[in-house]
């Protein structure tokens, strides 16, 4: 079973195939992470991984026995365990000791023990650009990008139909949900698609969309299976359309998150974040409304207006500024490397009844 990332200094990288885009992702941390964490017996440790990733766990009976034996045998121990959950769903984790990070988190229902965990991509600039950020001076209007998957722009009316009625029976309970429980009341996808609209729609600001009508440009196969070749054609445009872009739409998916935010943050871009009962890593620490245009899911309907005014306060020297602080932020912050150099910072700030 697929090792966490947080071992990966000790257990090795789990095998990826070097053509994957993602491939790489965890190379600096593999090389660097000895210098954050010790390995060492369950007596002298001051916490427990759990080595699977919890939603490759939660599924399979045999494997998630064995990580309730785990919890069980820290606890009896006196030690706190660290559970990693990189998905869609917000269901909760059924181990009490555990201090759980995830992916997918809604602010009003999260629990003590919970934080968020960013979800990780490969990096842009050093994969892609050389190593070097592009920087973008101030223009009058604020160039807005998007590349990406927005079914009901691209669908036909009979398609368009046939998704809300499915979305709408899973919410009713006359199916299984389509993807993880959503909790909104709009599915995900028409969320950002409300959000591409309002700024079409605004003079204020000038937009760079591509918009797909399938997930992945359409690289992941019904088989299952990924058309590598055409992944690859796809992130290059992912890419080349945020680093032509000032700011970058970033709405959730199917779980309570988005990858774009942390992909447009390593790219020096600033995120319009659209708050959907959102909660981001290291909340306690970073100011995140002061690194994105922060749009409450409420208020996209002002969404031009909100981008427009943001650009609008900035000098041409704070928006130079910015690019770069975004780029910091994800590197220092967010990357493998500094989510795990600055990981002894969570504990300062987990509840007494969890801290065993």
């Amino acid at each position: 079973m697929v090792h966490v990332a947080m071992l990966c200094p000790f257990w090795g990288k789990n095998l990826e195939d070097p053509r994957a885009t993602e491939s790489g992702r965890f190379d600096r941390y593999a090389k660097m992470g000895r210098s954050f964490f010790e390995m060492t017996s369950l007596e002298e440790a001051d916490l427990a991984v759990m080595p699977a990733w919890w939603g490759l766990v939660v599924h399979n009976e045999t494997a998630r026995d064995l990580s309730i034996e785990f919890a069980e045998k820290a606890k009896e121990a006196g030690k706190d365990v660290v559970l990693f959950f990189w998905s869609d769903s917000d269901e909760a984790v059924p181990i009490k000791n555990a201090v759980v990070f995830r992916t997918s988190l809604y602010r009003s229902r999260r629990r003590p023990n919970e934080f968020a965990m960013p979800a990780w991509s490969e990096d842009f600039v050093e994969k892609y650009l050389h190593g070097k950020l592009p920087i973008r001076p101030k223009r009058a209007k604020p160039v807005v990008g998007f590349c990406g998957y927005a079914p009901p722009l691209k669908l036909s009316l009979r398609r368009k139909l046939r998704n809300t009625l499915r979305w709408g029976a899973g919410l009713v309970g006359l199916r299984e949900p389509v993807r993880a429980p959503f909790r909104s009341e709009k599915p995900p996808n028409l969320i950002r698609t409300q959000a591409l609209r309002g700024l079409l729609a605004s003079s204020r600001v000038e937009t760079n969309f591509l918009v797909r009508d399938r997930f992945l440009g359409g690289a992941w196969l019904p088989d299952g299976r990924t058309d590598l070749t055409l992944m690859q054609k796809v992130r290059l445009e992912f890419l080349r359309n945020m680093v032509e872009s000032d700011y970058v739409l970033c709405a959730r998916g199917g779980g309570n998150y988005s990858y774009r935010l942390y992909e447009t943050l390593c790219c020096g871009r600033i995120p319009i974040f659209i708050d959907t009962d959102c909660v981001l890593p290291y909340d306690f620490e970073i100011d995140w409304k002061k690194k994105c245009v922060w749009v409450d899911e409420k208020e996209i309907d002002s969404i031009g207006d909100k981008v427009a005014e943001f650009h609008a306060s900035l000098t041409p020297e704070d928006f130079l500024t910015l690019q770069g602080e975004c780029r910091k932020l994800w590197n220092d912050w967010l990357s493998p490397v500094g989510f795990f150099r600055n990981f002894y910072r969570h504990f300062v700030h987990t509840p007494a009844s969890i801290r065993l």
